[in-house]
């Protein structure tokens, strides 16, 4: 699994025009699911976001977890973190899962964030998504779950 993550002011997804979750301080994660990755996956991606320190501690410094700051998650379905670009002009997604072994993963991520104490708002799953971020720092952090 791959999670683009950046660190949000606030974040809101919409789809039709109609706001499906919003959320203020806190992360962004944009999730792809590989053809490769397990439930085993999808919890130990969720473990490493819930402790990646990218929140200013009193110093300024980049300290403190999205558990230390008590933030929401926004977390986005993104098959195209898995876009491989070295044929040509048009990306190849097949290392992407398909949507019925993706989608199963991505709700088991934002479960494990929940089970850990963390409010998740999630995108729609296979759904053309307006996201608006507001990214803060901007700190953006890439995580990939086969780099532990």
């Amino acid at each position: 699994m791959r999670a683009l993550v950046q660190r949000v002011g606030r974040a809101e997804v919409r789809v039709g025009g109609a706001s499906v979750g919003r959320i203020g301080t806190g992360m962004v994660v944009l999730l792809g699911v590989g053809t490769e990755d397990t439930a085993e996956d999808a919890t130990g991606l969720a473990a490493r976001l819930a402790h990646l320190r990218v929140f200013d501690d009193a110093a300024g410094r980049l300290n403190r977890s999205i558990l230390d700051i008590g933030g929401d998650v926004l977390s986005v379905p993104q098959f195209t973190l898995y876009a491989d670009t070295g044929g040509g002009r048009r990306p190849s997604f097949v290392r992407a899962a398909p949507p019925e072994r993706a989608e199963p993963l991505y709700l088991e991520f934002n479960r494990a964030l929940e089970v850990l104490g963390i409010h998740v708002v999630p995108g729609r799953f296979r759904a053309h998504m307006e996201v608006e971020i507001h990214n803060d720092g901007p700190v953006t952090i890439l995580l990939d779950s086969r780099e532990r």
